[in-house]
């Protein structure tokens, strides 16, 4: 009768531990269904922005860029030129509407130190 009474105790405390593990992972499923019923998810962004490619050859730097996307985005070439005593310069800002591909260039009078293109995207009107 003693052995009856030890396996109970024994399945009892099993479940318990059980139930306690499961608990958890059921109300995290849970949460997960009921989260995209309710709709609370901010939408994702359309993707955006021109996509560009910079070449330099010696002391010349130019980007090409090309707007796949409904919205325009605004794009400005940045060339920093290696000598100290070489003036750094950036292009006037241009907007590339949709479908458009636009012509950044600059120079620096010896070599080039880096180049890069900044976009600033602006919602379709």
């Amino acid at each position: 009768m003693r052995s009856t009474r030890r396996r109970s105790g024994i399945l009892l405390v099993a479940s318990i531990a059980v139930a306690g593990l499961a608990a958890p992972v059921g109300m995290s499923v849970a949460g997960r269904a009921g989260a995209g019923a309710s709709g609370s998810d901010a939408p994702t962004p359309e993707p955006a922005g021109a996509e560009c490619r910079t070449s330099v050859r010696g002391s010349r730097v130019v980007a090409y860029c090309h707007n796949p996307y409904p919205s325009t985005d605004r794009v400005q070439l940045h060339t920093e030129c290696r000598r100290w005593w070489d003036i750094d310069a950036d292009t006037a800002p241009v907007d590339v509407g949709p479908g458009r591909t636009v012509r950044l260039d600059d120079r620096c009078w010896k070599e080039v130190g880096s180049a890069w293109v900044t976009h600033g995207v602006q919602d379709a009107a």
